[in-house]
This record gives structure tokens, sequence and C-alpha cells, in this order.
């Protein structure tokens, strides 16, 4: 089957934050300290963030489709930016300029915003974005699907968070990559686990939403060095026996790419048959590290070509192809040119399966109707 003849899915792409997401919805005891754009001389518009240092510029969210040599990370206006972002009306026609049906959609704020060392700052803000997602996305809710946020200050407000974001109608929850108390492995987050597998809630972490710590040399060293946030946060689910506790449990691993994966799961099965006695002694599995890497975690990528080669190497029911509209990073609008060129060694089975069958299985699309709507 043809690539034309089902819809495809990107599995991670973002809006754009409005200039009043944050101050229109968030709680009136936090407006006066909202995320804000604010025109700078010297760097065009950026937003500002309460106790953040460094402001974000909006040079680098919304470049997609510009050439590389055009690409810069600030001097540019909200009004330059690509109107989907936050107009749900113009999105589907920048879908439709992709060959997309339907987007699972992340925020781009928001992931700074994981990084806040206030969490109650974050659990304000993160409540106003829910609010806003998900008005934008009622305006096709069968092409527009809004994963919420939740700030984590404690195991019980994230399962409060859970049921708050699945009553907006949004399809999944981006996690910050570090909570408040202890770290994701301890046993206080069981209940949250179960609250997330009842709901039937796909937990997202993305690269950038957790502390990474300096990188050495050259700036541009550090876009190789992103990944390593989310695959401590894998290991972490694995060896501390997440997993394990709840085999029903699907993390999404995002924007980290994926032609890395056997390599990690050759190595996580190495540590564990050779080095457990001491590096982990009070851990049992019942089943070798790559297993749970396998069956428990997602993961999503651009023009990863790596990864479509070696999906016979890995679990490619669990890979998600993504094009990371309106980013820098992101395939908009020649996806459809690149996937034809580095799908060819696939078969048409796995192709649309990691275009769309597998993302439609996680986030219950019904692809009839996605493929009627778009």
């Amino acid at each position: 089957m043809a690539i034309a003849d089902y819809p495809v899915i990107s599995a991670d792409s973002h809006i754009t934050e409005h200039p009043e997401t944050y101050t229109k919805y968030i709680d009136a005891k936090w407006r006066d300290k909202a995320p804000v754009i604010v025109n700078t001389p010297n760097r065009g518009d950026v937003f500002v963030i309460d106790g953040m240092k460094n402001p974000i510029a909006l040079g680098l969210v919304a470049a997609a489709g510009k050439p590389a040599d055009e690409i810069s990370e600030a001097g540019v206006t909200f009004d330059e930016l690509h109107r989907g972002g936050w107009d749900p009306v113009a999105r589907l026609d920048e879908q439709a300029q992709d060959g997309v049906a339907a987007e699972i959609l992340y925020p781009t704020v928001g992931m700074v915003l994981c990084n806040h060392s206030d969490f109650d700052y974050k659990k304000a803000c993160f409540d106003a974005y829910n609010r806003w997602i998900a008005q934008y996305c009622a305006s096709n809710p069968v092409r527009l699907l809004g994963c919420g946020q939740s700030a984590m200050r404690t195991p019980q407000e994230g399962i409060e968070d859970l049921r708050a974001i699945k009553a907006l109608g949004l399809r999944g929850v981006m996690m910050p990559g570090e909570p408040a108390l202890e770290d994701y492995d301890s046993e206080i987050y069981n209940p949250f686990w179960e609250a997330a597998i009842e709901m039937e809630l796909p937990l997202s972490f993305h690269i950038l939403t957790m502390r990474n710590s300096h990188t050495r040399g050259p700036r541009i060293n550090s876009f190789l060095s992103i990944i390593r946030g989310n695959q401590d946060i894998m290991g972490m689910l694995i060896f501390g026996g997440v997993f394990e506790r709840y085999p029903q449990l699907k993390v999404v691993c995002v924007e980290a790419d994926a032609g890395w994966v056997p390599h990690y799961m050759y190595r996580m099965d190495h540590a564990y048959k050779r080095h457990r006695n001491w590096l982990a002694p009070n851990t049992n599995l019942s089943k070798k590290p790559s297993e749970y890497f396998s069956e428990n975690i997602y993961t999503t990528f651009q023009d990863d070509w790596v990864a479509f080669k070696m999906a016979n190497d890995m679990n490619w029911h669990r890979l998600l192809w993504a094009n990371d509209f309106p980013h820098s990073d992101s395939t908009w609008p020649w996806s459809q040119q690149m996937l034809k060129e580095q799908t060819k060694n696939l078969t048409d089975e796995q192709t649309q399966a990691i275009l769309s069958n597998n993302v439609a299985e996680l986030y219950n699309i019904d692809l009839a109707q996605l493929k009627a709507a778009a």
C-alpha cells in the first residue's frame, strides 16, 4: 500500500504559544508573573519567564521550511511565525502542505518551563496551558491531538492532573524530566502509573524537558548531548523496575531519535548480565532490560535514516515518525519526499505501521474517521 493510501500522523509536532496563552488562562494570583512576549531591540520578540535567567527567542521555534543558512536563534517577531502554531484553522492547511493528516501536539515554551525550579509556578503555567491547548484542539479534535502537562509536585496531584487532562479531551501527558519528590523509579509513584494505565493516557518525556549537564567544546556539541536526558529516564524506568511492576505502562521517548536504540538495548543487557552483582545488587528483573524497552517504550524521530534502516533490529511496532513542525528541526514541508526515500528498505506493512498504525494504536485514533476528515 502506498503512503498516499492511508493517513500519515506526526507523533511529535508543536504549537507556538500565543502571547495570551499564559496571561489569559492562568489563575489570577499568578497573572503578574505569567510568561509574556516582549519585543527587544537586538533579539526580536522573546518569551520572558519569571524566575528564569534566559528568555526564549522565537527564531528556532517556528523555522520549519527555512533554508539552513537562514535559521537564526533570534531576530524574529511573533508575526513572522507560522500562523498554525496558534491558529487551529491555519494549522490544517499547514498539515496538508506536508501530507500529514493529524498531529500529536506538544508545547514549545512549556518544554522550557519543565526546567523551572519553582514547582508552584510550573503548576500554574501548566494548568493555563492545558486550558489553552484544549480550546485549540477543540476546533478539530480528529486532527489536532494535544498533550497536556503536569508539574508533578506530588504523585497524588499528578493523578489529579491526569483526570483533569483526560476531562479536557487531551490525548496524552508530557511529563517534566524531574518530579518534585524523589524520582520516577520510587514506589511512591506506583499509584500514578496505575492511574495512567487505567485512563489510557500515554506518558511522554520530551527532549529539553530535563536539566542537562554542561556540554564540553563548541556549542554545536550540545545538539548531540540533548538525547542523553531521555536515555537516562528510559534506563531509570527499566532498571528501577517500573515496567516490571506495570507491564501495561506505555511511555514515549520524544524527539530523541531512534537509531541508537539497538545498541542501547545491547548495552543495557550487557550491564545487567555482567555487572548487576555490584551495580544493582537489589535489582531483580524477570526479563532482559531490552525486552522492557521493546515492549513499553515508543520512540519518535524525524529524518533519522538510521532508525528506518535498523527497524528490524528493534520492535518497529514502537517506532513513531514525526515531522516536528514548526520547529527548526522539522522536515516540513518536504516530509513526503524524505519518507519516500528513507522507507525504501521497509516492507509496506512496516512503513504503514511507523507512519500511521503505531501512533493510532497508542492514542486510540480512529483511522477511518481520520481519513474521512483529512
